[in-house]
Formats: structure tokens, sequence, C-alpha cells
């Protein structure tokens, strides 16, 4: 029998030795615990609508603060030149020629075995809430937010519905009459209470804003508004500049919060636009620069876009990264952040850029990048771009002529041919691009498509293993 004072110790040991097993255990859950993220894109902002890129006329000093205080991308990309297959682009991390939703008429769905973003961000525990405009599915269908990963959404779900800031939205696909309200107020207001809300799990906040989208409405009494009523300009050009300066107050106003919940350095922010300016106001913005065309073109104004990421403690301050990269590897790149790369599909395009993120480790390239928009197919690869317009095809070298100015077809026909040959390889002819109407609900058909998707998945792992 051991003596009493033995046991006693022994005792004392063995709570000693508990108390570090859980404090080691805590800061072990802490350390692996992801970063919260939040991803705004609004809607057909320019690449030189920002102060940090160069513009000379829209005031956006928040959004120049999350530059300086973290890195700006000069050679990013939508992953196509208008709104509802940039989305696709963006959520499936699938380029131009393999995406879902290719076309841009209003309610075309994804399929309940497509994998989104928020799929794969669930399987690392994830509160997931987006906020905007969706263009992924109707209301109330298989392709809508809350049946593709998302806990809730709030906003437009149709794009064309989106084209007026007056009218009601949709929470989870149920109506909200919002009695004359600007929708852009009440979607922000919706976007702060799930950010104050979400401080004690890690969450996923997906902002699609619709501004600086037409109709260019804003309300009178909106702060921004008394910036730019008196310009000189045309009445859309100075709704388009306010709106701009909302949502950048609105994003100082996220970043408060972020600092008073405690959470700022376990956050990484993302702002980037759905894709290039829109060609009106006389060239007033200067939006797309020296960069040939706007949205609804594949030249370098349709489809290079502003891009920001702040992390503070993570990302170098001040960082200006030339780093290629597009819509399609935002998947990737976020699966890796939350610690969930292998929950990627095999059949994406996207890579991950967290090295380029972090400055740590070599960045795996593109071997090519590619887009499509009616007759016209655009292939990146390195610096040379091939244009493919009908019949006709330019080749360009991007670090001499962003302007796309000179064509070098002829001086580099193998480099011609090569990209030709990858931008025929690459296109795959869509699936159905209409709203066919369709509502599993929980059908069968929905859960064979889920239990599908786990068995690739569990397939996939057996096969690295």
């Amino acid at each position: 029998m051991l003596h009493p004072r033995f046991r006693c110790t022994l005792f004392v040991a063995f709570l000693a030795f508990t108390a570090t097993l859980a404090a080691t255990t805590s800061i072990v859950a802490a350390e692996a615990k992801p970063p919260n993220i939040i991803f705004i894109m609004v809607d057909d902002m320019g690449y030189h609508d920002l102060g940090c890129y160069g513009s000379q006329t829209i005031q956006t000093p928040n959004i120049d603060r999350l530059a300086a205080e973290g890195i700006r991308f000069t050679d990013c990309y939508s992953g196509d030149t208008v709104c509802a297959s940039a989305r696709s682009t963006l959520m499936t991390g699938t380029h131009k020629g393999h995406t879902p939703v290719r076309g841009n008429s209003g309610g075309i769905p994804l399929y309940p075995a497509d994998v989104t973003v928020a799929e794969v961000l669930k399987q690392a525990s994830y509160r997931i809430g987006g906020f905007g405009k969706w263009g992924l599915g109707n209301q109330g269908h298989d392709g809508a937010a809350e049946r593709q990963g998302f806990d809730q959404f709030f906003g437009y779900y149709n794009q064309w519905h989106a084209h007026t800031y007056y009218t009601h939205l949709f929470r989870n696909s149920e109506r909200v009459d919002l009695n004359g309200r600007y929708t852009h107020h009440a979607i922000f207001d919706e976007t702060m209470r799930f950010l104050k809300e979400s401080h004690d799990e890690p969450f996923f906040l997906y902002c699609p804003w619709t501004p600086p989208h037409a109709a260019y409405e804003i309300p009178a009494d909106e702060p921004a508004w008394a910036m730019y009523k008196d310009k000189p300009w045309d009445h859309a050009a100075k709704v388009v500049a306010a709106m701009d300066s909302m949502m950048d107050r609105q994003v100082g106003e996220m970043m408060a919060v972020l600092k008073e919940q405690n959470i700022d350095d376990e956050t990484i922010f993302f702002f980037t636009s759905d894709n290039g300016a829109a060609k009106r106001f006389g060239g007033i913005h200067n939006s797309c620069g020296e960069m040939q065309g706007h949205k609804r073109s594949l030249h370098e104004g349709g489809i290079r876009v502003p891009m920001i990421a702040r992390w503070p403690g993570k990302i170098s301050a001040g960082t200006v990264s030339e780093q290629p990269w597009y819509f399609p590897d935002v998947m990737p790149t976020l699966a890796e952040l939350a610690g969930v790369a292998d929950e990627v599909p095999d059949h994406v395009d996207g890579i991950s850029v967290v090295p380029t993120l972090l400055g740590t480790g070599k960045q795996q390239q593109h071997e090519y990048m590619f887009w499509q928009f009616g007759n016209e197919r655009a292939v990146r690869s390195g610096n040379w771009k091939g244009l493919t317009q009908g019949d006709s095809f330019t080749l360009y070298d991007l670090s001499q002529d962003i302007g796309e100015q000179k064509d070098l077809s002829q001086q580099h026909p193998e480099i011609s041919k090569r990209l030709q040959a990858y931008g025929d390889a690459a296109y795959m002819e869509p699936r159905s691009q209409k709203d066919d109407g369709k509502y599993t609900g929980q059908s069968a058909d929905h859960e064979e498509a889920q239990q599908k998707k786990k068995k690739a998945k569990k397939a996939a792992k057996n096969k690295k293993n």
C-alpha cells in the first residue's frame, strides 16, 4: 500500500500533468483555428477606380488603407467579363471553358452536384454568409445560395433583378419587402449583423455587392453623394463615384468592427471587382487607363481587376505583386488557408496563391489562363496573351504592351500556334444554360448528388494515400 503522502504527491502530479496537457491542447487548438475570411466583390468597378490603383477622381481612403496594410495585385483577373459566369468561375474553381454557368441571361443555376467554395469551407466548420447579388440560381431552386453551402444569404438571386436599387430582396429565398429603402443599405446592415454575430467561430463572409453597377441610383441623403453631386460631370459618373466612396466608408466600418471584436489579426480581408468597368461616362474616371476594352470585352480592360488582400501579421504590409491569377484560383486559395485543401475537387482549374499572399514557399504558376465570351477567346501564358476574335488571332506581350496595341503573332508563330491550340482544347461545350425551374428540396436526386460528392472525395483521398 502506498504511503498517504506519496499518494498525495502522485495526485498532485497527475493534476499538474492534466493541466499542462489541457493548456497544450488549447494552444494547439488556438494555433489550428483557421482564419476568418471576408471576400468583397463589387460590381463593374474598373481597374483604375481606386486611389491605390491610380484614380484621380474617386476617393477611397479605406480601401487604399487595405492595400497599404496588405498586398495589392497588379495582374489579377476575373474569370469572365460579365456577371453570372464570373461568379461561377469564382464559386466553382473552374475557368470559362469548364464552368457550369456561362450565360448571363439570368437564373441559370448551379446543380446539386456542383461543388462551391462555401461547401469546401463547410468541411472546416465555417459559418458562411452571403450578402449582395448571387447570380447562380433563382430563389427556391437548387442553385440558390442556401442550397450551395451558405447558412444564410440576403440580397438578389437573379442578376437581372439587381438592376434597380429600389425593390424587394430575399433572405434564404423568402421575400423581404424594403418599403422603398435603398437596397444596398439594407444589404450592408445584414452584412454587419453577420460580422458582429460571428466573432466566436471561423466565418466566411462573402459580399458580392451590387454597386457601382447600373441603375445609377443613390439616396439624396447618402453622405457619399454630397462629395460628388456638384461635380461638373455626367449624372451617372457622379453616382458611380458616390457609390464607390459609399462602399469605401463601409469597408472602413467593417475594419473597425474587426478591431473592436479583437479578431483583426485572425481575419484575411479580400477586395476585388467582378469584371472591368462599363464603357460610359465619357471617360471621366479613366477606369481602364491605358488598357484597351471594357466590360463585355476580353481585352485587359474587360477582365483585369483590382485585387487586394490584408491579414495583419501574416501578409507583409505595402506589398505589390505581379503574380498572375484569376477567379478560378479563389477556391484552392481559400481552401488552403482554411486547412482543407484536400476537399478541393480534382477537376478544378485553379491553383492556390497562398505562397504569394504569405510570402512563403514556392508559388505554382499557371501554364495557361483561359477566358471565352461570345466569339472571343483569350489565353494568357506568362506575359504572352493570345486573343481570338472570330477568325482573327492577335498576340501581345503584356509586359511591354498592356494596351494590346502591337500584334506580334507574325513575329512569333510558334507561340501563336501554342496559345491557339490551348484555347481550342480548353473549351468544352456547356450544359443547358437555361433556368430549368427545378427545385428538388431534400429529394432523392439531391441526396444522390451529395453522396456522389462524398464518394468522389473519399476515392480521391484513397488514391493519394
